[in-house]
């Protein structure tokens, strides 16, 4: 299911030149509406990042095929965030005042997102994200912020859910030092509090370590019987050799994020380190005719299959919403009038639309529209954050299974 999607061809496509040429009709070439796509194309995202631009590029085409938002095409300028907030900055500063685009659409990391805030806000400029600390949300004073992954506390709700649905007693926590990290066994530790629970221990460790035994052996000292993480890939890999090579608590069970624990992580350790992993992700709008759409086009462009990339659908859905917001918009395509007009699109009591073409017929009939997603029924809350469901996965004899769905419900 999270099978590396960056084949060498597709990432010298995107990376290699600033703004990507997106097909449009001749109708709608006399106007143009910029949009920044910041992807983490290299590091600890770069499994994804690829992906995540070809989706923005792939729903800027369906919009410009259907006549462009409020006869305006798209052009998409791409950048890389190489998962590091000093680059992301340095790359976000160069949409906003070089390239002058209108909205900004996919950064990857909470780190990442949380230092380009600033930036974009400041300009006027919208942030659509897949990160998770809950600060993004606090910290959006302006309403210009918006999530298409599920909050650090979402996620912590889904690993007490499925911690409580198999039996585990004595949690601990491991937590990377940083916003998402901390974010994701946090909220794990209040809603297991939350039951009656208690955690045996909980350690936040450094980045970029080349050892964790320290932190390893006070975790294991308190013989809890599951480990919920807060962890990228790299760390994750040392944390579990180190454990799998101690031969401490063997029958020892983690719960992980499926950002860290991912086909990469089996390639790197083997089936026998790995085998019994519980990997927890937020998964697409998989009955949804968006999600039908979007697998067919994506699968075409890269050769992979949708569910390899869960964030490429939540930037597909990126474009598709801003793109039906400009038509609800119109005439008036100022970058905070679309902006508002964001969650008129999403409204739970408008007719269901699944894709661009068929929300701007029916925007111009006068209808009110709600656009299910591809990744997820959207319905945006009051900070602009999405609930979808999550997956239960098991990594066994070095795959991964999903075993069941858990909805935490639309809040």
């Amino acid at each position: 299911m999270y099978r590396a999607i960056r084949t060498a061809a597709l990432a010298s496509l995107l990376t290699s030149v600033a703004a990507v040429a997106v097909t449009v009709p001749a109708a709608a070439a006399d106007k143009t509406f910029s949009v920044g796509a910041l992807n983490p194309v290299s590091g600890a995202g770069g499994t994804y990042g690829t992906g995540m631009q070809k989706a923005i590029i792939l729903a800027a085409e369906e919009i410009n095929a259907a006549g462009g938002a409020c006869g305006t095409r798209i052009a998409v300028v791409a950048e890389d965030t190489q998962t590091s907030p000093e680059a992301a900055v340095l790359a976000a500063k160069k949409l906003v005042e070089v390239n002058k685009v209108q909205v900004v659409m996919g950064t990857w990391s909470s780190g990442v997102t949380l230092a380009v805030m600033p930036i974009t806000t400041a300009a006027g400029v919208p942030l659509m994200n897949t990160s998770g600390a809950p600060a993004i949300s606090t910290e959006d004073k302006e309403d210009l912020v918006w999530r298409f992954q599920a909050t650090n506390g979402r996620f912590g709700q889904a690993f007490s859910e499925i911690a409580a649905l198999r039996g585990f007693q004595r949690p601990a926590t491991m937590a990377y030092n940083n916003a998402s990290g901390l974010g994701n066994t946090e909220g794990f530790e209040q809603a297991w509090t939350a039951r009656g629970g208690r955690l045996v221990s909980k350690v936040v460790y450094e980045p970029k370590q080349a050892s964790y035994r320290s932190e390893l052996q006070q975790i294991l000292a308190a013989n809890p019987d599951v480990v919920v993480m807060g962890s990228y890939l790299p760390d994750t890999t040392i944390i579990l050799r180190e454990w799998f090579q101690s031969g401490e608590n063997p029958d020892l069970k983690w719960i992980i994020p499926g950002w860290a624990a991912n086909e990469k992580l089996v390639e790197a350790l083997g089936p026998e380190v790995t085998a019994g992993i519980i990997a927890v992700d937020s998964i697409s709008n998989e009955n949804a005719p968006s999600y039908a759409r979007f697998g067919e086009a994506y699968a075409r462009a890269t050769g992979e299959p949708a569910g390899a990339n869960v964030y490429a659908a939540m930037t597909y859905d990126m474009m598709i919403l801003w793109g039906l917001a400009m038509q609800a918009s119109c005439p008036d395509l100022a970058p905070r009038a679309i902006n508002a007009r964001l969650r008129a699109v999403d409204d739970p009591t408008g007719e269901a639309v699944y894709g661009f073409a068929e929300g701007k017929a029916a925007l111009e009939a006068g209808k009110t529209i709600n656009y299910e997603g591809a990744s997820s029924q959207l319905a945006l809350d009051e900070y602009g954050d999405v609930t979808p469901d999550f997956s239960l996965s098991v990594i066994t004899d070095g795959k991964i299974v999903r075993e069941r769905v858990v909805s935490l419900g639309v809040k």
